[in-house]
């Protein structure tokens, strides 16, 4: 990328005295906060065809030439949608306010950026925990299931409740008030806001999935500026949102093989979880490339140890001479702990050796911290969300319960390695919550077994293991869990023991009806009609703020309300990215 702005901070307002609103636009957004030193692109949209030597772009009331040194790309007519003017890979290296004009003879527009530096590095590991889709319902019902409550007390808490540092994160992308988890995890990543199905770029008019607005991610920065280590740790597909903003800039989320192209490219030390359908070439049984790459090969070239099981990554993990580790356990998204631990139900028997989260954890710190320079790790329990959307609130509670245990071995780590920041946050919610307890020995129907209030007493499961999973699930007290929103379904207040709930299933027009297995497999189950449009198969995201914890070195920063966007800023300020020496 350029080098130099001189300031740096640009507020975005759009006046078109002659153009349609909705065409014209800047990129960063107005108002985007900026890292100083970090890359991103900068792209004008006219709503009019011009020619270049018609408009003018000025940085703070002079010609943008004289802070930009990077020769603009111009697009005379860019999809039949008007003139565009696009600086790739720019830096601006001094912090302040910034203002960018661009105008032709019918258009201007104005915008404004907070460009900021982060001070010296304060940290010298940073672990982000994402718990995606994590609701407040499934802390509780874990810690229910996992601790248990006695006269109105837990007798335990989880990993996370005790950190001494809580927020509230505000979800919403720049498109939409609903995120999904591709531009929440985005904007984690990289500190800029995006739309739905994106990470890493501003969407802008552009049709190739990859010729977005770039902006740079965390791990980039880090690999870039510094010699620490980075780790990325899944139990989905590792070309799912999650994993793949950490190194991805595309505006679908979809682009699955572009993604696990990435992470190979990525140079992070550590890579570990589900998707090796994309990392083998189209010729292989069950590959889903479109080529002939063979990433797995790729990464063995590139000093990489391998690992299939969960064997084999205890194995690797182990060697004190590994400092490179790649491990892909199942060719889709990895079981769940309920299904590994104690169902054995959905893949579970195609692919018995799994590792839990917690030992990709484990494996992942015991890799990373070999380097004495520090290091970044990102760990998603991505499954409670995976859960969440077919309303199987069980399987979400145990997975809760995994991240919790997961959690607490970085708290663990952190006992010897004080300067590490925690941070436990979902990347967006679900809606969700606990109304009562479940009491098959009331008599009537179905829905007359709900205890409320005094009624509701406490649920009956079993004292939980060491690992804090009770043996049993379907016990004669259960929690009363209700999803805000849903499609048509059966409800049968029972949890599914062969396998994730399946609510609904596409009809003979096309539209998603209750799917009626579960009434022939209960016969008082309750038909609910669904309250999401027809064309939804599962519950969808919701707007309700995410519930973060942290702790370690800057960890007090976080407090009261906050954006999605400042827990990037944390992030690169704790470890000194936006200094000229960048935290080495």
């Amino acid at each position: 990328m350029a080098n130099t702005f001189n300031k740096l901070v640009f507020s975005l307002t759009l006046i078109f005295p002659f153009a349609l609103v909705n065409a014209s636009a800047v990129y960063p957004i107005d108002n985007a906060s900026i890292l100083s030193g970090s890359k991103f692109d900068i792209k004008i949209e006219f709503d009019n065809v011009v020619s270049q030597d018609e408009l003018t772009v000025e940085i703070n009331g002079l010609q943008a030439s004289k802070f930009v040194t990077v020769k603009p790309e111009f697009i005379v007519n860019e999809n039949g949608k008007g003139s565009s003017l696009i600086y790739r890979d720019v830096q601006i290296l001094k912090a302040g306010n910034y203002q960018i004009v661009a105008r032709t003879p019918k258009e201007k527009m104005q915008v404004t950026w907070e460009v900021y530096s982060s001070g010296p590095r304060r940290v010298k590991n940073v672990i982000l925990f994402i718990g995606d889709g994590m609701t407040i319902a499934n802390r509780t019902a874990a810690r229910v299931l996992s601790k248990g409550i006695f006269e109105g007390k837990y007798q335990g808490k989880l990993a996370f409740d005790d950190m001494p540092n809580t927020a509230l994160i505000g979800t919403s992308g720049s498109d939409s008030l609903i995120t999904d988890s591709a531009n929440s995890m985005s904007a984690y990543t990289t500190g800029h806001k995006t739309a739905v199905n994106a990470m890493g770029v501003y969407v802008s008019r552009a049709n190739d999935n990859l010729s977005h607005p770039k902006v740079e991610t965390i791990a980039e920065l880090i690999k870039r500026n510094t010699k620490m280590s980075v780790g990325i740790v899944s139990d989905a597909e590792l070309e799912d949102a999650t994993p793949g903003a950490m190194v991805s800039h595309t505006r679908r989320r979809s682009d699955k093989q572009y993604i696990a192209d990435q992470l190979l490219s990525s140079g992070a030390e550590v890579i570990l979880g589900g998707g090796s359908a994309y990392f083998y070439p189209q010729s292989s049984k069950g590959s889903k490339r479109k080529d002939e790459n063979d990433l797995v090969q790729e990464f063995k070239r590139k000093g990489y140890e391998l690992a299939f099981t969960k064997q084999e990554l205890a194995a690797a993990s182990e060697n004190k001479a590994t400092r490179r580790l790649f491990g892909v356990f199942h060719p889709d998204n990895m079981d769940g702990s309920l299904d590994r631990l104690y169902l054995k139900k959905n893949t579970v028997q195609q692919y018995p050796n799994q590792p839990d989260l917690t030992e990709m954890t484990k494996a992942a710190l015991d890799v990373l911290s070999r380097n004495q320079n520090g290091f970044f790790l990102m760990v998603e329990a991505a499954l409670i969300d995976k859960f969440n959307h077919p309303l199987d609130w069980e399987r979400a509670a145990f997975d809760t319960i995994m991240l919790s245990n997961s959690v607490q071995i970085a708290k663990d780590f952190a006992k010897t390695h004080p300067d590490t920041l925690i941070i436990v946050t979902p990347d967006h919610t679900h809606s969700g919550s606990i109304s009562g307890v479940v009491h098959d020995e009331k008599p009537g129907p179905l829905r007359e077994k709900v205890g409320v209030y005094a009624e509701a007493g406490y649920p009956n499961y079993p004292k939980a293991d060491t690992q804090g999973y009770p043996s049993q699930i379907d016990v004669s007290k259960r929690l009363a869990y209700f999803y805000g929103n849903y499609p048509d379904h059966f409800e049968t207040l029972h949890p599914k023991l062969d396998g994730t709930f399946v609510p609904a299933i596409k009809g003979t027009d096309g539209k998603y009806i209750a799917n009626p297995k579960y009434q022939q497999l209960q016969e008082d189950a309750i038909h609910i009609g669904g309250n999401l449009p027809s064309t939804q198969e599962s519950g969808v995201h919701t707007a309700d703020d995410a519930l973060l914890n942290a702790m370690g070195p800057g960890s007090e920063k976080f407090k009261g309300f906050m954006d999605n966007t400042q827990v990037f800023k944390i992030m690169v300020e704790s470890l000194g990215l936006g200094q000229n020496n960048h935290g080495k």
